[in-house]
């Protein structure tokens, strides 16, 4: 089995559904940086227009920073002027778990990596963007990791 130590430098090598969810809080400390565990493990939220995403306009794939999972694809990224990383769908539904959140007084849709279980941040619907689904899924720069395509 692969130890958390052996990611310490890649945090992109992919972990297999049972890896990721056999780690233990402490594991996670070792393996992300103290901010992307806040965001990641503890569904904390960085401020708007502060993460290496927002507005990036890079072509590649965006996959979860804790377990490598591929989740977004560039071409689905959207300017929602928001300062979040902005996507309106993933590679695939399945990779994404959906829960409601009620937290702040509010109620949210919240989505996790299905691979690790970690916050990546939540979806909204109807707000009126131009996309083909009328989804926002506003994500943190910190819950992600872009690797651009070599075109």
């Amino acid at each position: 089995m692969t130890t958390p130590s052996d990611f310490s430098t890649n945090t992109n090598q992919r972990l297999s559904r049972a890896e990721a969810q056999s780690f233990s809080d402490q594991q996670w400390q070792e393996r992300l940086s103290p901010e992307a565990f806040h965001v990641l493990r503890q569904a904390g939220t960085e401020r708007p227009y502060t993460g290496e995403y927002w507005d990036t306009e890079d072509v590649g794939t965006y996959s979860c920073r804790a377990c490598g999972e591929e989740l977004f694809k560039s071409e689905t990224k959207f300017d929602a002027r928001c300062g979040w990383p902005s996507f309106y769908a993933p590679t695939d539904n399945d990779k994404i778990t959906y829960v409601e959140d009620t937290s702040m007084g509010m109620t949210r849709v919240e989505v996790l990596c299905r691979n690790c279980e970690s916050h990546l941040g939540h979806v909204f619907s109807g707000e009126g963007f131009d996309t083909p689904t009328d989804l926002r899924y506003c994500l943190n720069s910190l819950s992600l990791d872009l690797t651009k395509s070599a075109e």
